[in-house]
Formats: C-alpha cells, sequence, structure tokens
C-alpha cells in the first residue's frame, strides 16, 4: 500500500479542504498528502522548503481563483517559512496558511523544531509581520485558557471541530491569514507513553460488528490507516486494528 499518515496523525485532519477549495504543499510529512486519492485532503502544487505560498504570488495575476490554503509544519516555518509568509504579505495576495503545529520534526526523527515560538507567542509574531487574523484550533483548548491574554488581539481560539467552519470564514478574508492547527504528532505521543512521559488514555473507540452497516464513511472522515476491512456472517465490517 502507498505510505500513508500513522493512526491518530493530526495530518488525517489538518490537510482537510471544503469541496472547491485548492491547498500547496511543501516540506513535511503532511507531503504524503500528495498521494491521497482524496481530493478534499491532497493539494495542487507544492514548493521547496521555505518557499510555501510563494508559488501563488505568480500564479495569481493568471488564474480565476481568488484564494488558496498553503500547508506548512511548525519544523519548516521555525526554518525558513516565515520569509515565504512575508513575500505573500508585501504581494498582497489572498491566501491562508495552515500550520500545522506537530511540535516535532517527525520527518527526520522527532527532533524539536529549531527556534520554536509557543503558540500564542507565534500569534503575536505573525499579527507584526502583517497577517490579518489567525485562528488556533487546539486539541486541547484547556491548556490555553489561562493564557489568553498571551493571544495576538486578531487571535482567536477554538475546537479543531470547528475545523470546516474556519476553513470556510478565513477564505473569504483579503490578504494574508492563518490557521494553526495545535496537535501532537501521534508518533511522539506513542513514545512519549512508552517511555511514562504521557499518561495512557482513558477511553478506547470499538467498532461493534453488529451495528457497522460498512459503509466505510468511517474511512472516508478518518484517513484512519488503522480501520480496515473484515468479513463477517452479517457481511463486510470495520475493524479498528
Amino acid at each position: 500500500r502507498p505510505a500513508a499518515f500513522c493512526s491518530g496523525c493530526p495530518h488525517n485532519r489538518s490537510t482537510l479542504l471544503l469541496d472547491g477549495q485548492v491547498a500547496g504543499g511543501g516540506i513535511g510529512c503532511h507531503t504524503m498528502a500528495l498521494r491521497l486519492a482524496d481530493s478534499n485532503r491532497s493539494f495542487a502544487f507544492m514548493t521547496h522548503m521555505g518557499g510555501e505560498g510563494a508559488p501563488w504570488i505568480g500564479m495569481t495575476p493568471f488564474v480565476d481563483r481568488t484564494h488558496v490554503f498553503q500547508n506548512i509544519g511548525d519544523g519548516t516555518l521555525f526554518h525558513s517559512g516565515y520569509l515565504a509568509i512575508e513575500a505573500c504579505i508585501a504581494a498582497s495576495v489572498n491566501i491562508t496558511y495552515k500550520i500545522l503545529y506537530n511540535g516535532h520534526v517527525a520527518m527526520t526523527g522527532g527532533q524539536k523544531p529549531s527556534g520554536a515560538l509557543p503558540v500564542p507567542s507565534l500569534t503575536k509574531k505573525l499579527q507584526a509581520e502583517g497577517v490579518r487574523k489567525t485562528v488556533v484550533l487546539a486539541e486541547d483548548v484547556g491548556k490555553y485558557r489561562k493564557h489568553l491574554g498571551d493571544f495576538a488581539s486578531n487571535a482567536e481560539l477554538r475546537s479543531r471541530d470547528d475545523l470546516p467552519l474556519v476553513l470556510a470564514e478565513l477564505e473569504k478574508i483579503p490578504g494574508v491569514t492563518v490557521m494553526i492547527y495545535d496537535q501532537q504528532c501521534a508518533a511522539e505521543k506513542r513514545r512519549m507513553r512508552s517511555r511514562g512521559l504521557l499518561k495512557e488514555p482513558t477511553k478506547r473507540l470499538v467498532i461493534h460488528e453488529e451495528v457497522c452497516e460498512g459503509c466505510g464513511d468511517c474511512v472516508k472522515q478518518s484517513n484512519c490507516m488503522s480501520l480496515t476491512p473484515v468479513a463477517t456472517e452479517l457481511g463486510q465490517k470495520i475493524r479498528i486494528h
């Protein structure tokens, strides 16, 4: 089977697009979205590390489309991605950066991104550069409740359940906007649990084979490789491996 995101990988969700939306890709684990058959998670063009979003500057005068999204990992952002964001701001193009903030450079071994800023400080830096609006979609909104005063005045904290709403809202705002999708890398989360550095989850999901209709919609919605078909007396069902 083709390379795919780990089970529980935030990119399974963060790369989502609504019908008719277009995204650009770059360097990072999220590049595997290019191989997905799902057009609502893939991207239309990609560029070198640090150039994320820059191709749109050259495309804009020649296409009817008025807005695109651009995926960029936090490792690339803190390495050189700021330059591309600044270039798009200077060029006054309409683009939404999807900063995939997972806390690790998972593609090359799980290192901490060099020079990384915490999310509240990052929102202030983006505002200072000229970003029109930033929306933070957090896996754990509660961890930021006491730090709301540290966020930029044009930043908004929301649950990641609001992703479809945020995608629709940000594409309508002129200029450069940012969505920060804050969810820890799944591979690193598993490593931390095995080392006793992170609590094991207290809830588990199970698909009841007598209730499951085998429609496959859970596979479509989650893009999770742990969902596998299984033959039963009641026909093909889905099981969590």
